[in-house]
C-alpha cells in the first residue's frame, strides 16, 4: 500500500521521457494498441448511468478517444487537456476536422487545454487511455484527475501493469543487461494510490493482449512506437545496429508455433468516483446538561 504522505514516484529520467514524448507527439497517429485499448475500454461504457455535459479526455492525443467519446456522449463537451503546453498546439491540430471534410461543418470545434489552464470541478467523467505508466508520479497525476472532477463524477483509466514485456525482461536478464523498460505500478498499488487521491470505491482488472510481429525487427519497430527506455538504469549511449540485429534474432527464437515472434501486454482498467467532500466531525462534542435533560424528557414521552 501507498500512504499518502509518501512519494509514489517511479524511477524515470525525465529528460528522456520528454523527448519520447515529443516524438511521438510528432508521428501521425497514436500508436495501435492505444486505439485498441481505447475500444476495449470504451465498451464500458454502456454499464455507466451517468450522462455526462462534460468529459475530460486526459492525454487525449495518445490517448486516441475522441471519436469513442463523442460516440458515447454525442451531446457532452469532450475537453482534451494536455500536460505540456508545448504538446497543446499540436493536439488541437491533429484533432480537428480537416476544412476541406464535409463532417467539419457537422462536428463540434476541439478544445485542447492544459493541466494548469483546467479549473477545478470542469468535468462529471474523466478518461485516460494508456497515460499513467508514462508518469513519474502517478499518484501526483491521479491527485489532479481528482481536482478536475465534480463531486460525483466518475473516473476511467487504463494503463500498462508490470506483466507487460515480461519476455523481453527476461532475454535482457539472462544476457546481464540493464533493464529494458520503467517498472510498471500493479493494479492493487494503484488502486490504493487512487484511495490516497481521495477517491471512492476503486474497482481495479487487468487483461493480457499479446502481440505478434512477422519478425523481430518489425517487432523493434513497433516497440519503439510505443515509447522507449527512460529508466535511468538503461545503456548508455546509442545501441549499434549489429547489436539491434542480435536483439531481434533473439526475440524470433523465442517464437511461438507460428514462427511470430510474439510479447505479452497486461493492460491495467481502472474505474472509482469522486464523492462529495463529508464534513469533519469534531473529535469533541460539548452539549449543555440542560439540554441533555431535555433530550431524555423528550424521548421518554415518545415511549
Amino acid at each position: 500500500m501507498v500512504p499518502p504522505e509518501r512519494s509514489a514516484r517511479r524511477p524515470i529520467d525525465p529528460a528522456a521521457l520528454a523527448q519520447v514524448l515529443r516524438r511521438l507527439q510528432r508521428a501521425p497517429t497514436a500508436p495501435w494498441l492505444h486505439g485498441e485499448v481505447a475500444r476495449r475500454m470504451a465498451e464500458r461504457l454502456a454499464v455507466i448511468r451517468l450522462q455526462p455535459e462534460t468529459v475530460i479526455d486526459w492525454g487525449a492525443f495518445l490517448g486516441t478517444s475522441r471519436a469513442l467519446l463523442m460516440a458515447a456522449y454525442p451531446q457532452a463537451r469532450v475537453l482534451a487537456v494536455e500536460t505540456d503546453p508545448a504538446r497543446r498546439d499540436a493536439t488541437l491540430a491533429a484533432l480537428e476536422t480537416p476544412w476541406w471534410s464535409p463532417r467539419r461543418w457537422a462536428a463540434r470545434p476541439a478544445a485542447v487545454v492544459t493541466e494548469a489552464e483546467l479549473g477545478p470541478g470542469q468535468g462529471q467523467l474523466l478518461w485516460s487511455n494508456m497515460g499513467l505508466h508514462g508518469a513519474i508520479d502517478p499518484q501526483a497525476v491521479m491527485a489532479a484527475w481528482h481536482r478536475a472532477l465534480q463531486p460525483g463524477g466518475f473516473l476511467m483509466f487504463s494503463t500498462l501493469g508490470p506483466g507487460s514485456l515480461e519476455g523481453l525482461r527476461s532475454l535482457y536478464g539472462a544476457r546481464g543487461w540493464p533493464p529494458p523498460h520503467a517498472p510498471f505500478v500493479d493494479m492493487h498499488d494503484l488502486g490504493d494510490m487512487l484511495v490516497a487521491a481521495g477517491f471512492a470505491d476503486p474497482v481495479m482488472d487487468q487483461e493480457t493482449v499479446t502481440l505478434t510481429w512477422p519478425s523481430g525487427a518489425a517487432l523493434l519497430a513497433e516497440l519503439r512506437q510505443l515509447g522507449a527506455n527512460v529508466d535511468p538504469r538503461r545503456f548508455a549511449g546509442l545501441r549499434t545496429p549489429r547489436w539491434r540485429r542480435r536483439l531481434a534474432e533473439a526475440l524470433e527464437a523465442q517464437a511461438g508455433a507460428d514462427g511470430r515472434p510474439r510479447l505479452a501486454f497486461e493492460v491495467v482498467y481502472g474505474h472509482a468516483f469522486r464523492v462529495a467532500p463529508r464534513p469533519r466531525v469534531a473529535a469533541e462534542t460539548a452539549v449543555a446538561v440542560d439540554d441533555m435533560r431535555a433530550m431524555v424528557r423528550a424521548g421518554r414521552r415518545r415511549t
